[in-house]
């Protein structure tokens, strides 16, 4: 397992005011997060690709979510930035948590989004079965399935340009880079990690996400202390994609 760096990174800040990082989830890239550019005008938005992401190059080795940590840390670090709100969704998500536990001094509050300590055995087998996929067949070819997990169908039916986004960056997306994610989230346990976590913390979810997930949303915020719960209507996995308006309000009053 190789840890990473952050000087392969390239980090996108607009905005002015406290840092607000936000880790996106698998697949896609910095851009994610083009629905929260209104929080620009309180915060300073820090986004970056995560490895084998959008421009960040694809690790030559494997990877855990600690080492995604540590890589956030080091970028933290060397922009200087003591302490920042962070939010992550999904495999973002995996990632604040693991940082908040074990860089709490560097956290002011924290945002949890579709987001699991750990998979069911079920889902980390379907890790490893997207893991060869995406090596031999690519990630295209799972493109319409993923978006049926991501979206409800009447959010695809009427294809808004997050969904249009997040279509055309999956079909690009590195296969290996997509496989390296996949088994870092199969081998993800951070039920531990979570019960370290005594900062201000808001668990976001979709209400028809996949059952574990609303498992997983539910556990997190009995299981941090004074975490607040809420949820997206009617959105899948994607949620704040499918809800952008609702979302931002969420972030901004639970972030100011």
């Amino acid at each position: 397992m190789g840890a990473l760096n952050g000087k392969s990174v390239t980090i996108h800040a607009m905005g002015t005011g406290r840092p607000l990082l936000l880790l996106h989830c698998l697949g896609v890239d910095h851009r994610f997060w083009d629905f929260a550019a209104p929080l620009a005008d309180h915060f300073t938005l820090l986004r970056y690709d995560l490895p084998g992401h959008g421009e960040t190059p694809v690790p030559n080795e494997p990877y855990r979510i600690a080492d995604l940590s540590e890589q956030l840390a080091d970028i933290l670090r060397s922009r200087g930035i003591a302490r920042a709100r962070i939010a992550g969704i999904s495999l973002g998500g995996l990632i604040a948590q693991h940082f908040a536990a074990n860089h709490p001094n560097s956290v002011e509050k924290l945002v949890l989004i579709d987001t699991t300590p750990r998979y069911t055995d079920e889902l980390r087998a379907m890790w490893a079965e997207r893991a060869a996929t995406a090596r031999t067949a690519g990630v295209g070819a799972m493109v319409p399935g993923l978006l049926k997990i991501w979206f409800s169908d009447a959010c695809l039916a009427e294809n808004p340009p997050g969904v249009r986004y997040v279509r055309d960056t999956l079909e690009k997306a590195s296969g290996e880079g997509y496989a390296l994610a996949c088994e870092a989230l199969g081998a993800a346990d951070l039920r531990a990690e979570a019960l370290k976590i005594k900062l201000p913390t808001l668990v976001m979810c979709g209400e028809n996400d996949i059952p574990s997930f609303l498992d997983s949303a539910r556990w997190l915020a009995a299981n941090i202390a004074g975490a607040k719960l809420a949820w997206l209507p009617r959105a899948r996995h994607a949620s704040v994609i499918e809800c952008p308006e609702l979302a931002v309000t969420f972030l901004r009053e639970f972030l100011r």
